[in-house]
């Protein structure tokens, strides 16, 4: 009750002195791509699992992975890690390391860094890992009968409002909203976007072909988009309106409308082309609304939460409540709809509106129809090991 009191008073308090102050101010998108400004990220206190300290032997298939391809992801990560106290000297030999073979990198990460298994604040030891992708659409930078769905820019009336300016025990907390007035009021829905195109006129990017695959855009968060004049734009996650997010696939369920075991996103898109009356009203259930700008052809990837290019089946998103952004994790799971063993070295690059708790992660498969099968099916139960510095101070919550 005090921490939700506190939450009133902070944004009762924002909210009047906005003007005078200018603690609120549009949010625009980024002139430049992540991957260039890599910002470090913030710090943020780990409240949300416990980490105990292990031996590599407790890792699941520790000694049997190929460490490459998560030591090109963590090479990344360091770009923005470098810039923390506690990741400076480990990324610097990082980078220094000449010798990459498995053998070295085993004994890198054995040598400079400590193991913690994640333990869910309950004391359970596994939790859920589900997938995302990048999608390929096809789109126009014209509208035409073919092309009647908005991918918008984020917008110049829509406000951040960062609450950790007046109260520093909510830093980690965001409104957003615009002025109606003299009034700040919650940002327009995904409903009243839908139901009223003009209300962003001019911030169209393109148009694309299909509303299904729009909305799933907005889930995974990036995507591309193959023009009608042959030409492929790259397009990343800007912003977002502020409402909650709201699963249709456990709508669906809750409706009666698909069995809990179809409720993937290969589903919910055969019930959409079987249901297109449906369709629009069902939408509109989630309230939230991802804005994009156009990315760099180059990139070797979306650009995730930490600020560089992720790597296809090596990045995950996570709760930085739970796991620092950027550290490396080893994930002990299982693939897709099966009971095949997965276990990987990961890195934590990138974050998500769904990704909440201890134990929790969105594996990153990559680009393409393959990368969405796989993330459109995955639903597997998996455990977590965060990998710290060995000089760097215990993560919070931790059992020695």
């Amino acid at each position: 009750m005090k921490n939700q009191l506190s939450f009133i008073i902070a944004a009762s308090y924002l909210l009047l002195t906005a003007c005078a102050t200018g603690t609120i101010s549009p949010t625009l998108p980024p002139s430049e791509p992540a991957e260039t400004v890599a910002p470090p990220p913030a710090e943020k206190p780990l409240t949300k699992s416990v980490h105990k300290r292990v031996q590599w032997s407790a890792l699941t298939g520790w000694k049997h992975d190929d460490l490459q391809p998560a030591w090109q992801a963590f090479q990344k990560s360091c770009t923005a890690l470098s810039k923390q106290p506690a990741w400076k000297e480990t990324c610097r030999m990082a980078v220094a390391l000449k010798k990459t073979d498995n053998t070295a990198l085993r004994n890198f990460f054995e040598t400079y860094f400590t193991p913690y298994q994640v333990i869910n604040t309950d004391n359970t030891e596994e939790g859920l890992i589900t997938g995302y992708y990048e999608p390929l659409l096809k789109g126009s930078r014209k509208p035409s009968s073919r092309y009647r769905y908005p991918v918008y820019a984020a917008p110049n009336d829509l406000l951040t409002i960062e609450l950790g300016t007046a109260y520093p025990e909510l830093k980690d907390l965001r409104l957003r909203g615009r002025l109606n007035g003299r009034k700040i009021v919650p940002y327009h829905s995904r409903a009243d976007i839908m139901n009223n195109p003009k209300l962003l006129n001019g911030y169209e990017l393109l148009w694309v072909e299909d509303e299904v695959e729009l909305f799933f855009l907005h889930i995974q968060g990036s995507g591309r988009i193959v023009l009608d004049n042959g030409e492929t734009m790259k397009i990343g996650f800007a912003d977002q309106n502020g409402h909650p997010y709201n699963s249709i696939g456990k709508l669906l369920v809750e409706r009666g409308e698909l069995p809990l075991e179809k409720a993937s996103m290969q589903g919910i898109k055969q019930w959409g082309q079987q249901n297109p009356k449906k369709l629009p009203e069902l939408l509109q259930q989630n309230a939230r609304y991802v804005f994009f700008r156009e990315l760099p052809s180059d990139l070797s990837g979306p650009i995730g939460a930490l600020g560089v290019p992720l790597t296809a089946g090596r990045s995950i998103a996570i709760d930085p409540q739970s796991i620092p952004q950027g550290a490396p994790v080893f994930l002990s799971t299982t693939w897709p709809n099966s009971n095949k063993p997965l276990n990987r070295l990961m890195v934590a690059q990138d974050v998500g509106s769904a990704i909440k708790g201890g134990i929790r992660a969105d594996f990153f498969w990559g680009f393409g129809h393959e990368a969405g099968n796989q993330a459109g099916k995955m639903k597997q139960r998996g455990k977590m090991w965060l990998l710290m510095p060995r000089d760097a101070k215990p993560p919070a919550l931790s059992r020695q």
